[in-house]
């Protein structure tokens, strides 16, 4: 993939939509770990909206790659944004880049409050279930 500095706001919108959403109990594949899911689900979903097929597997790599340790940016930059994302919205990671009267603002908007524990409790749940899948990793 060709290194470019703009993003496709509406297929990152589409994966962080439906990022997580293998988690949800209604969309819980019993095989497939929950972002792989959640891909299969963008792709049936962007299918039905008349997204080519070239961008509906983006759509779901995008997502696939959002639990990656890290995406390279030039290679994936919807994939790098959206698990860089996630990860300073679970973990914090990376907050220490933004300046901290940015960070205190978004957090005094938004509390995080118990997001983090509730994730880790689905991811736990999908990997005693599916200790196949990347889930059993985290």
């Amino acid at each position: 993939m060709e290194s470019r500095s703009t993003f496709d706001d509406e297929l990152l919108y589409v994966a962080a939509l439906l990022h997580d959403i293998g988690i949800a109990e209604p969309f819980d594949n019993h095989t497939l770990s929950y972002e792989e899911a959640g891909g299969h689900i963008a792709v049936a979903l962007t299918t039905g909206a008349g997204w080519p097929r070239d961008r509906r597997v983006r759509a779901k790599d995008v997502i696939v790659r959002h639990n990656w340790a890290a995406v390279d940016p030039s290679t994936d930059l919807e994939g790098y944004l959206l698990e860089a994302g996630t990860a300073l919205d679970i973990t914090g990671a990376r907050s220490g880049d933004l300046p901290s009267s940015f960070v205190n603002e978004v957090l005094k908007k938004y509390p995080r409050l118990t997001v983090a524990h509730e994730f880790t409790a689905c991811v736990s749940a999908q990997a005693e279930r599916k200790p196949s899948t990347a889930a059993q990793c985290r």
